[in-house]
């Protein structure tokens, strides 16, 4: 149980990527504090934690609201007394050209993948950093993408917001590397989500139409070496291994998660 008796925020973590983190985090010792949108959601990851033994706690809400990062903050000090592992994971993609797109679709991006995990990681600073010497290790897992480092067409807000991520992620590793605190992250390629089903499928997020339509999907199946998407579950394997004390001497790194896709 390599994260007996800590403490863990995921967010976006009621469904998907987010809640196979939630649930390997709990499965090595992590008191979790489950973050989503939809309450529903979230309630019920808890539950099936707590329901195999472990420690978790609902907290719904929207991560771009003002007070957000403060309120999960107090949430996880209230309810298990600290905070070790912060992985910032909500996110959804709203895709257009660049010459078609708007300012608030643009700003949009910015506001969940980039300045959300900024106020997170800002408010968490009281709890994370550590005296300088000290042996007790703090992980933050910000989840980037492919498209931040190599750009993807209709994807201008997207691709600058998880770029800006990586700045940030090599910055804070930078900043408070001497109070013992980690901080990564992951660029994952192709991960069979909603966000990267079909779009024929007719999901929506706030109005905004998820996935990629068929073809595109199979287009980027076969330009991944390993011919598939990779899965929510080995997708938080490899933010368990940054969340995790074998990532200790990690730090400002990205790593990727593409089957091979992007070298």
């Amino acid at each position: 149980m390599m994260l007996h008796n800590q403490t863990a925020i995921v967010t976006g973590s009621g469904r998907g990527v987010g809640k196979a983190v939630a649930k390997i985090l709990a499965e090595q010792g992590a008191n979790v504090i489950i973050s989503d949108l939809d309450e529903e959601h979230a309630t019920a990851v808890a539950s099936e934690i707590k329901e195999k033994g472990g420690q978790a706690v609902a907290f719904p809400g929207d991560v771009t609201h003002h007070r957000f990062a403060e309120n999960i903050i107090d949430a996880a000090i209230t309810s298990f007394g600290g905070l070790n592992i912060l992985v910032n994971n909500a996110g959804y993609t709203w895709d257009g050209m660049i010459h078609k797109m708007s300012d608030d679709q643009f700003q949009a991006m910015l506001d969940i993948h980039l300045i959300a995990p900024f106020k997170l990681i800002r408010a968490a600073a009281p709890y994370m950093r550590n005296e300088v010497g000290s042996e007790i290790y703090r992980k933050i897992v910000n989840v980037s993408s492919v498209a931040g480092v190599m750009g993807n067409i209709g994807q201008a807000n997207y691709a600058s917001a998880k770029a800006g991520l990586i700045g940030l992620t090599k910055t804070v590793a930078k900043e408070w590397g001497s109070y013992n605190v980690n901080c990564n992250a992951v660029a994952f390629g192709l991960i069979d989500t909603r966000l990267t089903q079909s779009k024929e499928k007719g999901e929506s997020f706030n109005g905004v139409s998820l996935g990629i339509p068929e073809k595109v999907r199979k287009m980027f199946e076969h330009s991944i070496p390993q011919q598939r998407a990779g899965t929510p579950e080995e997708a938080a394997s490899a933010i368990l291994y940054l969340a995790s004390p074998l990532s200790n001497y990690v730090n400002g790194q990205v790593l990727h998660i593409n089957g091979g896709m992007y070298t």
